[in-house]
């Protein structure tokens, strides 16, 4: 028997939980299934999308409009490139790049993600799982070096988690050196994208109190689905800039201070 698409946290949690698992009360999974909207996801995922229609589905779903300025910057050689955005939705700007950039090459792209979202079954085959503690992390080199290496364009959000409010503005943590490192070894140009938008106010006050109080758990992240409900009948833009040469991450910066280089010209996009 085929296995459904749709989602149950409860049996997800206890799966990744192992022997732990008898610790977690069935109220607390219950609240879990109630702040993502698991009836309202799993509506959708029964229609059994997948790839880059999975994410074309999403944005009609929830009825959002996108308007993509810079479609003339998608690289058109043949070459398989590197695509880096700021994170400002953590759901919405995924699917949406998704769409655009997969509908481009063809559904010839992959997303760096969290593991957590390989459990959507119509989004997992355009995605490589990344867990960065625990037992997989010691893989994490040899799953950059397979996809990188490979004939897809590559989509990185290389801050690692979803903008948060700092100094009165909606803007990314610093980002990781990855994407520079691996786009100059396997010569792949890097083309940066603006996505505009913010998430409601809840969410970054939830996110500031978990800096706050130094919580190691992200618990804005169970928030993110519910700001994907919230985004019902929203716009948003996307801004695809030129492509910058693999050949310009030199020596003179080190790869972090490229990164650095290249978030800051994504904002002013």
């Amino acid at each position: 028997m085929a296995s459904s698409p749709c989602i149950d946290i409860d049996q997800i949690l206890r799966a990744r939980m192992g022997n732990k698992a008898r610790f977690l009360p069935r109220f607390v999974t219950r609240w879990l299934e109630h702040i993502i909207h698991q009836d309202y996801i799993n509506t959708y995922l029964a229609e059994g999308r997948v790839g880059v229609d999975f994410c074309k589905g999403v944005i009609e779903y929830l009825g959002v409009t996108v308007d993509v300025e810079g479609r003339e910057n998608l690289p058109t050689d043949g070459r398989p490139a590197t695509f880096v955005s700021n994170h400002p939705l953590g759901a919405i700007d995924g699917v949406t790049l998704g769409a655009v950039i997969g509908r481009a090459y063809d559904g010839r792209v992959k997303y760096l993600v969290n593991d957590f979202l390989l459990n959507l079954e119509g989004l997992a085959p355009m995605c490589v799982g990344i867990n960065k503690v625990g037992g997989q992390s010691r893989n994490l080199p040899k799953k950059f070096d397979e996809v990188f290496r490979s004939e897809n364009h590559v989509i990185m959000f290389p801050a690692g988690l979803c903008s948060r409010l700092i100094d009165g503005q909606i803007h990314d943590l610093p980002w990781g050196k990855a994407f520079i490192q691996r786009s100059v070894q396997n010569q792949r140009d890097v083309i940066p994208i603006h996505f505009i938008g913010e998430n409601s106010p809840h969410f970054y006050r939830v996110a500031k109190w978990c800096k706050r109080l130094g919580l190691k758990f992200n618990l804005a992240m169970l928030f993110l689905p519910d700001e994907m409900y919230r985004s019902r009948g929203r716009h948003y833009t996307v801004r695809f800039g030129a492509p910058i040469p693999y050949k310009t991450f030199d020596s003179k910066r080190t790869p972090s201070e490229w990164a650095q280089w290249v978030q800051d010209e994504v904002y002013k996009l």
